[in-house]
């Protein structure tokens, strides 16, 4: 089918929903172009994929889909001009209905390869008719009847209801009878028109009508050919008293080739083929009177078979009788070698033309007829009154047939000439199109691919959800989404001020570089996602964008997998293993992008600043977890630790407030993720599958050990370390242990731990802290 029809769904399933839902419908469908071009012929099997995977995104019915395929394609044509002849193919509907299988023919000029259905009208009365729908395609029932609805609608005013009758399909062939309910009041004024014409009637001579249509074909009931006009009989002298169903065969409409079928068709345009092909002067091509060569081949391929099944069935059972039937059959296959390779040097020489299209098809030296029966009453025949069809002049020359066999009185002439001259211009034209097109094609899919590279970038920075939205224009503050329950985590390396310090700017870039990689490839793993790195503080965040009710879950599995990992990871300076601290907490938060330049998705809330506090105050190669995430993983399968009770994550002003009233700083309880178990009872760090439910497992609950009366300390001692000696403009800081009830020697103030971190990790990588302290002030806090 050619692309006009696939243009049309294309443009309608783009205006109805939009660039995304064709690009989806096109990968589901397994169509690979972008856009169709009207004059290229595509595989029949497009429609019905499209259709279907339609149906399939969109959730509309099949039939309802097909139907408003045909309404748009009635309407869609209209950009290319086609509305005009739609518009002018009858005067009335019964008229355009009438002539509906003729419209194709129009077409025939422009789409060579057409291969239209075809149409029939019956039982017409003043609320309608029948009529008889014949295609070689199946399935396009629906889209039939949307296109009869929406023409009565938009030509003639009319509303069409259709019914179908019957629906038979077969391997070859589709028919089906519609019944159309309408207006048809122009039915009874045409019979009326019809009985005073039939009065003014004038007699005409039978030789002079001959004269006038040198094409006709005049055949009785028993389909016998009585009379042949000159022009016909100039090529084909001896059709006279031969059956015209033997000699010609019928094209167009699809019915079969009988006296009725001609006589319920004879408002219908014929097409008839002549069965045997025809040669200049009667002969066989160029070699005139002489039998074409390749059918001397197939003569000789027959006559060689025969002799063989022959020889068979007498020698078969003789041994010394074989070797003679052996030596024949050598002398069989010598004389066909030579054949074949006088054929060769026939083709080369071109002295076998007439033979390379016989083999290719005979079809194209075959008369084409196009034309018009009709019922003469006084001979008690029909009348066929056809023009030739000519492809181009060199045909016409190859069947013997000459500008002045054609009519005067039609356009038979003129068509034969001005094709001939146009159609150089014309293919040239469409295959100027159709380069356009590929190229266009091969830039479309080149595109392609670089969408999908610039999509996964953007998606790595920003989630698709709210990708998606900004594309269609949402201003970046209303993406903006509470989260009430997400599990975020916070890591960085021990002592890293140090490493960077015994090496070289692209060591560090390289082992960050490293560690980051393996941290990625765990939280695709975990279904966790990625918000920020600063410096070497890498942050993690589960519940959001993706909601769900694991989330603690995802992100202590991901912890502990993160402590693991570092067995494979050395300190370029010593060749020691990294060490890393993590913390988690959980809670609420806001998330959503702010700012028109680099935008990047962030989370906003206090959950965000005690998620931070817990890694800065927790211990190299432990997992920190605050009481809120504790509980989200109790009755599960993890080993957990009781730390005790540091200082919460509060503001100055109301650290201020209780020290004022003598309570001091206020105080939160934390425990240490050491692992968890697995079913058979041992410990491990490594966490189930990806599509497992993490809360699914056969160990039994979380295990606490309490620790009642130990006091964690804030910073570990090997952090303390680390900030002694760190540079000689900074002082050296001794940090000591924290009590519970504080202390005038122990570390209480909030900004005075800030420091020491800050301090300990040098001006390197101090953002993260900076932001830290910058919301110590506030209620809410971002870290992105």
């Amino acid at each position: 089918m050619y692309g006009l029809l696939l243009e049309s769904i294309n443009d309608y399933l783009k205006g109805a929903y939009g660039e995304a839902v064709w690009k989806l419908i096109r990968e589901r469908a397994n169509v690979p172009h972008h856009s169709f071009v009207t004059h290229q012929v595509y595989s029949e099997s497009v429609i019905p994929r499209l259709a279907k995977a339609a149906s399939e995104v969109t959730g509309m019915n099949h039939d309802e889909l097909m139907d408003v395929f045909g309404i748009s394609f009635v309407t869609f044509v209209g950009q290319y001009g086609y509305d005009r002849i739609l518009r002018v193919l009858g005067r009335q509907l019964r008229d355009f209905l009438n002539g509906l299988d003729n419209l194709h023919e129009y077409l025939r000029f422009s789409y060579p390869k057409l291969q239209p259905p075809s149409f029939f009208c019956e039982e017409e009365t003043a609320t309608g008719l029948t009529l008889h729908y014949r295609s070689r395609r199946k399935g396009f029932i629906d889209y039939v009847k949307g296109e009869l609805r929406q023409v009565g609608k938009q030509f003639y005013q009319t509303d069409i209801e259709v019914e179908v009758l019957n629906h038979d399909e077969t391997d070859e062939q589709t028919h089906i009878v519609f019944r159309l309910h309408f207006d048809n009041t122009a039915f009874k004024q045409n019979q009326q028109a019809d009985l005073r014409q039939e009065e003014e009637l004038l007699p005409v001579r039978s030789e002079l009508f001959f004269e006038v249509f040198p094409f006709n074909v005049v055949f009785t009931q028993d389909m016998v050919i009585r009379n042949v006009g000159v022009g016909l009989e100039a090529i084909m002298s001896d059709l006279e008293g031969k059956k015209i169903n033997d000699c010609f065969r019928v094209v167009r409409p699809l019915v079969e080739f009988t006296w009725d079928n001609v006589l319920s068709h004879t408002n219908n345009l014929f097409e008839l083929i002549s069965r045997d092909p025809i040669t200049r002067g009667g002969g066989y091509g160029r070699n005139s009177g002489s039998e074409p060569l390749y059918k001397k081949i197939q003569s000789s391929l027959q006559r060689t078979q025969a002799k063989h099944q022959l020889s068979h069935a007498q020698h078969g059972h003789h041994n010394g009788e074989g070797e003679e039937q052996r030596e024949g059959e050598e002398e069989d296959r010598k004389a066909l070698d030579t054949s074949l390779e006088l054929l060769a040097y026939q083709s080369i020489t071109d002295a076998a033309q007439e033979g390379v299209d016989g083999i290719e098809g005979a079809s194209s030296n075959c008369l084409t007829l196009k034309g018009q029966m009709m019922f003469m009453k006084e001979w008690d025949s029909v009348i066929f009154i056809g023009t030739p069809i000519m492809e181009n002049l060199e045909a016409m020359y190859r069947i013997g047939l000459f500008i002045n066999d054609l009519s005067m009185h039609d356009s038979s002439r003129d068509l034969v000439l001005t094709g001939t001259q146009q159609s150089a211009e014309l293919k040239l034209a469409l295959d100027q199109e159709q380069q356009k097109s590929s190229k266009l094609e091969e830039s479309m899919r080149q595109l392609d691919q670089e969408m999908k590279k610039t999509d996964e970038l953007l998606y790595q920075m920003i989630p698709k959800t709210v990708a998606d939205r900004l594309r269609r224009g949402e201003p970046s503050v209303e993406t903006c989404e509470v989260f009430q329950e997400v599990t975020i985590l916070f890591s960085d390396v021990v002592g890293f001020t140090k490493i960077c310090s015994r090496i070289t700017p692209m060591q560090v870039v390289s082992m960050l570089n490293s560690m980051y990689t393996l941290f990625d490839q765990l939280s695709e793993k975990h279904q966790v996602y990625k918000v920020e790195t600063i410096g070497d503080a890498y942050m993690v965040v589960s519940g959001a964008p993706t909601t769900t009710k694991y989330h603690a879950h995802h992100v202590c599995d991901m912890a502990l997998d993160m402590i693991r990992s570092m067995e494979h990871l050395k300190d370029p300076s010593t060749n020691e293993n990294l060490h890393i601290r993590v913390g988690v907490h959980s809670g609420m938060v806001v998330a959503g992008v702010v700012g028109l330049k680099m935008p990047r998705w962030c989370l906003f809330g206090e959950t965000v600043n005690t998620a931070s506090y817990m890694e800065a105050s927790g211990e190299g190669m432990h997992v920190h977890i605050s009481q809120v995430t504790k509980d989200y993983l109790q009755g599960q399968p993890y080993i957990i630790e009781e730390r005790g009770s540091i200082p919460a994550k509060t503001t100055s002003q109301a650290n201020e407030i209780r020290i004022q009233l003598g309570e001091g700083n206020e105080l939160m309880k934390t425990y240490w993720l050491k692992g968890k178990l697995r079913n058979d009872g041992g410990e491990s760090v490594l966490s189930p599958p990806e599509e497992a439910d993490p809360t699914k497992s056969e160990a039994g609950p979380c295990q606490v050990s309490p620790q009642p009366n130990f006091i964690p300390p804030v910073v570990d001692k090997d952090r303390a370390k680390d900030a002694e000696g760190e540079s000689p403009g900074h002082p050296n800081n001794q940090l000591e242990t924290v009590g519970a009830t504080g202390g005038d020697d122990k570390i209480n103030d909030e900004d005075e731990m800030v420091n020491a971190e800050e301090e300990e990790r040098g001006k390197e990588g101090h953002n993260l802290r900076k932001l830290f302290r910058a919301g110590k002030n506030s209620s809410v806090c971002c870290i992105s």
